[in-house]
């Protein structure tokens, strides 16, 4: 994608040069008057009309987040329109999310955005890739996949981000192209929903129960972005990255620690209350004591003291750099950091939103420029004049850092020496890409974000690669120039085994040990394992599963209302029966939890009102007692449940189970009170979340 001169790194595709966009940053405009028939007031003059009527959505396009396609003419008439075309790799489609998401909030009767998926990679004009592109970068507006381009033609739009503003009676005013969506639709907005709302034309009715947002899948993990092994210490941390958090488990899968808590955020302090907003890539100092994180989306570098279990945050303002300028890290903006690696002192760091490379001395804590000039491109030459893409993934050995450029489809290398070279070592061009392996020169990747060094017995050594929309890890021998396909099918899919029979979708993240490579499974919520002697990749089991749940109530939860039940005097059983869909069963590696409670003196537990048990068995009966010949309360109830496909119990499910029981006391009443509930399947909660 090429930088737009018009807008911050605007994506531009130049097959596409016909469909121009105006040269005006602003949105663009025709004079006018509206019709004022409609409105009891005397009416204004708009300062800001469309031109020729929007385009209609074309028939039988898939739709995310609404229960049913959108009608530009019905549903969307007397609202401010936002189209925003976007693809889910770039970053300047991202980085224009929460611009969007703040429009809506601030004018939610007049607002409404529309997300255009238009790709650019084959692998993103899948329905199913663009739905967890949706989840994973939590869009909470109504989405349309344009996978024939209909509406990118009909709007003649050319660039990744552009907004098309549409007026409440359905006229085009014009796009914006690049970042900075916020800054200059606001104003143009605010005036517009005051002169429209005066003349009666805005239709303040929300969109209501139109409005599906899709929730991710409640597995233990959620979109995990990056891995990094420490074999020394015996630790594997995962960016657990759409929940918001770090996970640190042993190299086997033992959960033992959670850094965050889960909700988004950018609090420092304790392991308990510091927060995060889609952490990707991290690096461990040489005494194993700090971890640096890449908070993406907060466009921060974060720092946790492993021992004092607190996070500090070290570089980075919270903003986005538009133009990086070096200074002290604490007072530098930089724009979406993806990946972290360090050597010795030296921080080095993937600036995806810039398209550079920065580092930070961890010593004097000053932030600096590396490589890049900030314009996106595949040119090779000083490390300070060359050009990168959206640059994702380091790795590092014998001298040189490597580093992955999805947005090129490549495989970069730049010296640590003094004479600072950048190459290419696969890649050809911003819009060339496949699934080719060969010599270097016929190798072809397709947005490829993950990346690890491993040293050579007697050569240069060995580049693992997540070629991450390939589905695919490929590795490229430095010392023959060639590559080939170590794992994967090359289609998005979840199956243990050897080269091409096992499937992975989307991986992102690789960090190695001396005979494992660990994989970030983005798009499967699992981290695999690839052994590196033999070639066979497996999935890996996670254990301690309870310290996953912490803050995810809310997230996963089920809330059972029971009808009332009548019991009587004396002893009562509280019998919990959940029951598991057919081929699932509990897990034994989490940590079932029951515990039930009751409002006044009515009901109360004979001997505990609370129980633990890895793998229970059902039903579960506790006792209680009542004390009284009649009357009404209302019995409370939480079970948080673990349960798994009995021939994958790598993949888990995590429900919090909220049961309302209301009873009333009479002597004919019986001895229970039951609580039944049956559990959903991974396929069932999809079609439930509106996901199927």
């Amino acid at each position: 994608m090429t930088a737009s001169s018009e807008a911050a790194a605007a994506d531009t595709d130049p097959a596409q040069a016909a469909a121009a966009t105006p040269d005006d940053d602003q949105v663009v405009t025709t004079d006018g008057a509206a019709d004022s028939a409609d409105s009891a007031a005397e009416p204004v003059e708009l300062t800001f009309e469309g031109g020729p009527a929007a385009p209609e959505f074309p028939a039988g396009y898939d739709w995310f987040n609404v229960s049913r396609p959108l009608s530009m003419s019905g549903d969307l008439r007397g609202k401010i329109v936002l189209l925003d075309f976007w693809t889910q790799g770039c970053i300047n489609c991202i980085h224009i999310i929460p611009d969007l998401h703040r429009l809506e909030q601030e004018y939610p009767d007049e607002v409404v955005v529309i997300a255009v998926h238009w790709a650019k990679f084959p692998s993103e004009r899948e329905s199913e890739a663009v739905r967890e592109a949706s989840i994973r970068y939590g869009r909470r507006h109504p989405i349309v996949n344009d996978d024939q381009e209909l509406l990118r033609r009909a709007y003649g739009i050319n660039a990744w981000p552009t907004v098309v503003a549409i007026d409440p009676l359905g006229r085009v005013l014009g796009p914006i192209a690049g970042e900075g969506v916020y800054e200059r639709l606001a104003p143009a907005i605010g005036v517009m929903a005051d002169e429209y709302g005066h003349n009666g034309l805005i239709d303040p009715t929300p969109l209501g129960e139109l409005l599906e947002i899709e929730p991710a899948l409640p597995t233990v993990l959620s979109f995990p972005g990056k891995v990094l092994a420490d074999e020394a210490g015996d630790r594997l941390f995962i960016a657990d990255t759409g929940r918001h958090r770090v996970l640190v488990a042993t190299l086997d899968g033992e959960l033992v620690d959670v850094i965050g808590t889960g909700a988004e955020g950018r609090a420092d302090g304790g392991f308990a209350e510091a927060s995060f907003r889609r952490p990707q890539g991290m690096a461990l100092a040489r005494d194993g004591n700090t971890l640096y994180i890449a908070d993406r989306e907060n466009h921060l570098i974060r720092a946790a003291d492993l021992r004092a279990r607190e996070v500090t945050t070290v570089a980075g303002t919270g903003e986005p750099v538009t133009v990086f300028q070096a200074g002290p890290a604490a007072q530098t903006a930089i724009a979406s950091p993806w990946d972290l690696h360090l050597e010795g002192e030296v921080l080095y760091i993937a600036g995806a939103g810039r398209h550079q490379l920065w580092l930070m001395n961890t010593a004097s804590g000053v932030l600096d420029f590396f490589a890049g000039t900030g314009a996106e491109g595949l040119d090779d030459g000083h490390r300070f004049a060359a050009t990168l893409s959206q640059p994702s993934g380091l790795a590092a050995g014998y001298g040189v850092l490597y580093f992955t450029d999805p947005e090129a489809s490549a495989v970069r290398q730049v010296s640590l020496g003094l004479d600072g070279q950048l190459d290419t070592l696969v890649g050809k061009h911003l819009f060339v890409w496949g699934d080719e392996v060969g010599s270097f020169d016929d190798t072809l990747l397709q947005h490829a974000v993950g990346i690890e060094f491993v040293p050579g017995a007697q050569g240069a050594g060995l580049l693992y690669v997540a070629d991450t929309y390939n589905h695919r890890i490929k590795v490229l021998d430095l010392d023959t120039q060639t590559s080939s396909v170590l794992v994967g099918g090359g289609t998005p899919g979840l199956q243990d085994g050897f080269g091409t029979d096992a499937l992975l979708a989307e991986p992102s993240g690789l960090s190695a040990t001396t005979d494992t490579l660990y994989v970030a499974d983005t798009n499967n919520h699992r981290i695999r394992t690839l052994d590196l002697a033999t070639g066979e990749l497996t999935t890996l089991a996670l254990s301690n599963l309870e310290i996953a749940t912490v803050t995810m109530a809310g997230v996963i939860d089920d809330h059972v209302v029971l009808l009332p039940q009548r019991v009587s005097p004396g002893t009562v059983e509280i019998v919990l029966d959940l029951k598991v869909p057919e081929g699932y069963k509990f897990n034994t590696d989490g940590l079932f939890e029951f515990e039930w409670s009751a409002e006044g003196d009515l009901l109360a537990p004979r001997d505990t009102a609370r129980y633990e048990a890895r793998g229970p068995e059902m039903p579960v009966r506790l006792t209680g007692t009542i004390g009284a010949d009649s009357g009404t309360a209302v019995l409370t109830a939480t079970a948080v449940v673990f349960y798994c496909p009995a021939v994958d119990e790598t993949f888990c499910l995590i429900r919090d189970v909220n049961f309302t029981a209301p009873i009333e006391v009479d002597s004919a009443g019986g001895s229970s009170i039951y609580l039944p509930h049956q559990l959903l399947s991974a396929e069932e909660l999809e079609q439930r979340l509106g996901t199927g």
